[in-house]
């Protein structure tokens, strides 16, 4: 064997390892971020727009050669804590590796599959949101400790009885296209779950596990420590259903508050209300065209074991 093709076949064998072993990249999603990493010396970009486009022509790159490449996104507030714990220089481009390793190991993350980052980033972003509710929704259920008479794990009787909750209300609101918000104050900021549910008669319910459980877990919390919450639902019937005068069915928007651990109605006024009120400023905010403020339905509570006093 020639010195050449000798070195043809390392070439080549480096290239075929080269595709397992899979890479990170954190990337800065929005311009304010942007902008707080340019106080970095080291940090080479200086327009948000040409550093997604870069970044973009990366990973493509990387995807042509048959590399799996892990997408974070990189949080300067983070990566200055990050650096300060563990006495890091952060204008130096080996922190901002070591950064990105660390949130790919621990943050949330997505596969780079070739598509673009514009449709990319936003379900990272959704992606980062739901982990942040998650630990959120488990730091205060951690805090709900044990029942003081039977000595069981206030959290997981919270869970299941949340679980139960949610099996009931989509069961009772029935068929249609369902939009549930569930919010409970439980610090700041307060603990916020989306859940999109499906239901068509004889057809199996369709809704994702992660945001079921993500749903289950802002409830339990707030079951737990029997904080003050609420769940709003808005049904879109679907396009085979009319009202009595034949027209097409409007949405239907709902609502019940959290009370002794427990998702009680709400009157359709207080749900007009809710539905129909700033949440920062408190000023009334016009009803929809086309949105019927309902009533929310009851719910039957299971036995509380642990309601005391």
């Amino acid at each position: 064997m020639t010195a050449t093709s000798k070195y043809t076949d390392q070439s080549a064998a480096r290239r075929k390892l080269r595709r397992e072993v899979p890479s990170a990249a954190a990337v800065l999603a929005d311009e304010q971020d942007f902008r707080a990493m340019r106080r970095y010396r080291t940090f080479p970009f200086d327009d948000h727009r040409s550093y997604l486009q870069q970044m973009e022509r990366l990973l493509r790159t990387l995807a042509s050669q048959g590399v799996l490449t892990t997408i974070s996104l990189f949080d300067p507030a983070a990566y200055e804590k990050y650096c300060a714990d563990l006495a890091l220089d952060p204008d130096r481009p080996d922190s901002r590796s070591r950064y990105t390793a660390e949130v790919a190991r621990t943050g949330a993350t997505l596969t780079y599959q070739g598509e673009p980052l514009s449709r990319l980033l936003p379900l990272l972003v959704e992606e980062a949101g739901r982990q942040a509710t998650w630990d959120h929704a488990s730091a205060v259920l951690a805090r709900a400790g044990d029942c003081p008479e039977c000595g069981e794990d206030l959290a997981h009787a919270a869970f299941a009885r949340a679980t139960q909750a949610l099996q009931q209300l989509l069961e009772t609101l029935g068929s249609g296209n369902h939009h549930l918000v569930c919010s409970v104050a439980a610090g700041d900021p307060s603990l916020l779950a989306v859940l999109h549910a499906t239901a068509q008669e004889g057809a199996r319910l369709q809704l994702a596990e992660s945001d079921t459980l993500i749903f289950c877990m802002v409830l339990a919390a707030g079951f737990a420590l029997r904080t003050p919450g609420g769940i709003v639902s808005r049904t879109t019937p679907g396009p085979a259903d009319h009202d009595t005068t034949g027209d097409p069915a409007h949405d239907t928007v709902r609502g019940w508050s959290l009370r002794d651990s427990w998702p009680r109605a709400l009157s359709a006024a207080e749900v007009f209300t809710a539905y129909c009120t700033d949440a920062e400023t408190g000023e009334p905010i016009p009803p929809e065209h086309g949105v019927d403020y309902a009533p929310g339905l009851p719910l039957t509570p299971p036995p509380d074991p642990h309601q005391h006093g």
